[in-house]
């Protein structure tokens, strides 16, 4: 997490602008006064790099939009904020700082009522509109996290669609990703939906799919994109999907 040990107070937030700098301003802006610099989120600060901010906006960006998912229905009840950390915690497999950094931005979101989810997707996607993997990326976590109980609400399902159309990700893609983690879905479905396929998809669709999601989310050309390291290890675990799902298909198939 080095790249966060160059936050001083709200300065971030202040290189970010928008929707996003307020939160990280407020999520990290009293980690310590004008008088110490002794928080750990502080050591080896040095200048901010483009690289520091494309970093800063997907991680302030993707924990201000759950925390919107999260109070879709009007306020977060305990299982809403259970999804959230499990996803941390396990999907993330974040360590100490690093938690303390998510919940500190999911927190500073909550508490700001004034921006809307549709203004934070809008300046993610403004960032990353010319990196189609990480916007699916981004569109993978909110629907992982929003079906994590096993059902997305229809709040729910309103800021997602907000999201897909936002993120100008095509209803065909939106419904595979949703299949993916639909408690409903047959494991075979499964395998064609992480391929963003139905299975009526031909051997040649099979091939050329799993060619191009291998290559854009191999984990080297997701970290050659400024993705924050802890969400690099998410996007490794979304290949390794990717690889199985291909696996299991070529051997229900005879494929070669």
């Amino acid at each position: 997490m080095a790249w966060l040990g160059k936050i001083v107070g709200g300065t971030m937030g202040l290189f970010l602008g928008g929707p996003l700098g307020l939160i990280a301003g407020i999520a990290f802006g009293n980690l310590f006064d004008s008088s110490s610099r002794s928080s750990s989120f502080t050591e080896g600060y040095s200048e901010f790099t483009q690289t520091d901010q494309t970093k800063m906006v997907f991680f302030v960006g993707a924990f201000s939009m759950l925390a919107k998912i999260a109070t879709a229905d009007g306020s977060m009840v305990q299982q809403e904020r259970q999804k959230v950390e499990e996803f941390i915690t396990h999907d993330l497999k974040l360590n100490l700082s690093e938690r303390e950094a998510a919940v500190r931005v999911f927190n500073a979101a909550l508490s700001n009522h004034s921006t809307t989810f549709d203004q934070f997707a809008s300046q993610f996607y403004q960032n990353f509109s010319s990196e189609r993997s990480l916007i699916e990326l981004m569109m993978d976590v909110l629907v992982r996290v929003a079906a994590a109980d096993g059902t997305i609400s229809t709040a729910e399902m309103n800021h997602i669609n907000s999201a897909a159309r936002l993120f100008n990700i095509s209803r065909s893609m939106l419904d595979a990703i949703i299949r993916q983690y639909s408690s409903s879905a047959a494991a075979p479905s499964k395998a064609y939906s992480v391929l963003n396929l139905t299975p009526d998809a031909t051997d040649a669709e099979v091939k050329k799919a799993y060619r191009k999601m291998s290559i854009e989310f191999h984990p080297d050309t997701v970290a050659s994109k400024g993705l924050p390291e802890e969400f690099t290890r998410f996007a490794t675990e979304k290949f390794r999907a990717i690889s199985e799902a291909y696996e299991a298909i070529k051997n229900e198939r005879n494929m070669n």
